[in-house]
């Protein structure tokens, strides 16, 4: 998490430098349509949302399922930390305007939920903390779906995710 310079706002949980800028970074884990080399990865290469810079390759501490789910064969996690796998996917530091992007662009908190887990970042000594999006409400039968531990798009689960732009 960011440096003791920088506070949390308790509305949007997004960070907040000294003088309320911008100015800190929030790490994001990402686990499905958003890393490298996936649908959506262009996002947090585009300037126009804010700043994102790579962190590293992590996995989570806890197990949680990792679910490919819905009509548009969208990766999911859910919000039940023990069951599944550790997952993988990749960190990012986010500065405030991407993280809010990032809230409208995952339909937070509609579809998706922004909270925090740990993670175990390649080459870091302890774990991280981190935001995520999660699925807290969902069908019950989404819990009985194969579980993931890696998300690819092009995997051999052969369920071809549908863009947004598509739909």
């Amino acid at each position: 998490m960011p440096g003791p310079e920088c506070k949390w706002s308790a509305e949007s949980g997004a960070p907040r430098g000294p003088d309320d800028s911008s100015g800190c970074l929030a790490p994001v884990f990402v686990y499905g349509t958003l890393k490298t080399g996936q649908p959506n990865h262009r996002v947090l290469l585009d300037g126009a949302h804010g700043r994102a810079a790579f962190r590293g390759r992590a996995r989570t501490l806890e197990p949680y399922p990792l679910v490919i789910a819905g009509e548009h064969n969208i990766p999911r996690l859910l919000n039940l930390p023990g069951r599944g796998h550790r997952v993988a996917g990749e960190v990012y530091e986010v500065d405030e305007r991407m993280l809010r992007f990032l809230d409208e662009f995952e339909d937070c908190p509609d579809m998706y939920q922004r909270t925090r887990l740990r993670v175990a970042l390649e080459g870091a000594r302890a774990p991280l903390e981190c935001f995520v999006y999660t699925t807290a409400t969902y069908p019950p039968e989404w819990v009985h779906l194969p579980y993931l531990d890696d998300y690819d798009s092009q995997g051999k689960h052969g369920l071809r995710y549908h863009p947004r732009e598509n739909r």
